[in-house]
């Protein structure tokens, strides 16, 4: 007989139970917290090496372990997809990406992302800032006077 005053021994399934009971809880009070966790579930639909048809063990079943690949499952995935080192099969693949080990974490991320095709995971476009914009209107503006005294110039 068990002493009731112990607590009883935890399962994954029952330590899994309640960490779903407790992020329920979150969810309902709050609904973007909620959202965000539908999303992260999302399935992933899984891509197969051209030469052999396998899925790489690493590839990501959910959006969430997308997101929580290492670099070295990066280059992993890189590399048994064709795109880490460019050969035959590179170019053979739908959305085929450029590949240098050099690249930092999230530039991996982003273009495997892409390669797997999510969205959201395109190139970013550079962003002007104002300085870069007041730069570039400064220096159009010389630019101009200096051709209106060339002008002026060359009638005297």
């Amino acid at each position: 007989m068990q002493n009731q005053n112990q607590p009883q021994p935890r399962n994954n399934t029952t330590s899994q139970a309640s960490a779903s009971m407790l992020s329920d809880r979150r969810a309902a009070k709050d609904p973007a917290f909620g959202e965000k966790l539908r999303q992260m579930a999302l399935p992933l639909a899984p891509l197969v090496q051209l030469t052999t048809g396998d899925v790489h063990p690493a590839f990501p079943p959910t959006l969430l372990n997308f997101w929580l690949l290492t670099d070295a499952q990066l280059e992993e995935l890189a590399h048994f997809y064709h795109q880490r080192t460019p050969c035959r099969w590179t170019f053979h693949y739908p959305c085929p990406i450029t590949w240098t080990p050099d690249m930092p974490l999230e530039e991996k991320r982003r273009k495997i992302g892409r390669f797997i095709g999510l969205r959201g995971c395109e190139s970013p476009i550079r962003v002007k800032s104002e300085e870069d914009i007041m730069e570039e209107a400064r220096r159009a503006r010389l630019g101009d006077e200096e051709e209106m005294w060339r002008r002026k110039m060359r009638w005297c």
